[in-house]
C-alpha cells in the first residue's frame, strides 16, 4: 500500500508540474461539446437528444488524448526498467498509474459534465445518471486505455496505434453510459428515473470490475515485455 500510494504521489505531482497537459483533456473535452450547438442550432429538445451521446464521445476522446503518456516518460527516463528490476509488483505499480491517470483526466472531466449537460439543456434527473454513468464509466476507460499504452510501449507512432487498439473496447462502456442516462431522460415518473437506469449502471459497474482484474496482469505482462 505504500509503494501503491507513493506511485500515485509521484505521477501527481508531475502532473501538476505540467499544467498544460493536466488541463489538455478537460479542455478539448469542453470545446468540443461546445461546436455541437453552434452546428446544430439553438433548439433545445434537439439539444437534449443528442446530449448523451455527444458527452461520453468527446469524453472517450479526451481520455485518448492522454494515454500515451501513461507511461511514456518512465519509460524514456529509465525509472521503469528499475521499477521492473526492483521488488515492486508491477500489478500495483499498474493500477497506481491508473489511478493517477484517472484523477487528472476522468475525475476533472466528471466535474466539467454538468456544465455541458446545462448547456445541451439536461434535465436533472439525467444529470445525477450522467454523473453517476461517469463515475463508474471513466475509471473503465483509464483501465482499458492503460492496456494499449503497455502494449505500444516504445514502439513508432505509437499514439496512432492506442486509438486503433483502444476504440474497439470502449465501445461497451460507451453504450451503456449512453444507454443509461437515456433511461433516465425517457422515464415518464421522477421515482423510476433509478430503476431503469440500474441495468445500464450495474453493467458499466461489471465492466469496470473486469477491467480492475485484467488491467494489473495485462499491463504488468506487456511492461516486462517492452523492456526485454
Amino acid at each position: 500500500m505504500t509503494t501503491f500510494l507513493n506511485i500515485v504521489s509521484r505521477d501527481l505531482r508531475l502532473a501538476l508540474r505540467q499544467k498544460s497537459d493536466l488541463t489538455m483533456a478537460v479542455l478539448f473535452f469542453i470545446l468540443t461539446a461546445m461546436l455541437f450547438p453552434f452546428g446544430l442550432g439553438p433548439e433545445p429538445n434537439l439539444l437534449a437528444r443528442i446530449a448523451p451521446g455527444i458527452i461520453w464521445v468527446t469524453a472517450l476522446l479526451a481520455v485518448l488524448l492522454s494515454l500515451e503518456r501513461l507511461f511514456l516518460a518512465d519509460y524514456e527516463d529509465g525509472s521503469l526498467e528499475q521499477l521492473i528490476l526492483s521488488s515492486t509488483s508491477l500489478e500495483v505499480a499498474v493500477l497506481a498509474k491508473v489511478l493517477a491517470h484517472w484523477l487528472t483526466t476522468g475525475l476533472p472531466l466528471i466535474l466539467a459534465a454538468p456544465l455541458i449537460a446545462l448547456l445541451f439543456n439536461m434535465d436533472s434527473d439525467a444529470m445525477t445518471i450522467l454523473l453517476i454513468a461517469m463515475m463508474l464509466g471513466t475509471p473503465s476507460l483509464s483501465l482499458i486505455g492503460a492496456i494499449a499504452a503497455t502494449l505500444t510501449l516504445g514502439a513508432r507512432r505509437g499514439g496512432v496505434l492506442i486509438p486503433l487498439l483502444v476504440l474497439p473496447l470502449y465501445i461497451p462502456t460507451l453504450i451503456f453510459g449512453v444507454g443509461a442516462i437515456d433511461a433516465a431522460m425517457n422515464s415518464l415518473e421522477a421515482g423510476a428515473v433509478i430503476a431503469n437506469a440500474r441495468p445500464h449502471l450495474l453493467l458499466l459497474g461489471a465492466i469496470l470490475l473486469v477491467s480492475l482484474l485484467i488491467t494489473p496482469l495485462a499491463g504488468a505482462a506487456a511492461l516486462r515485455q517492452s523492456v526485454e
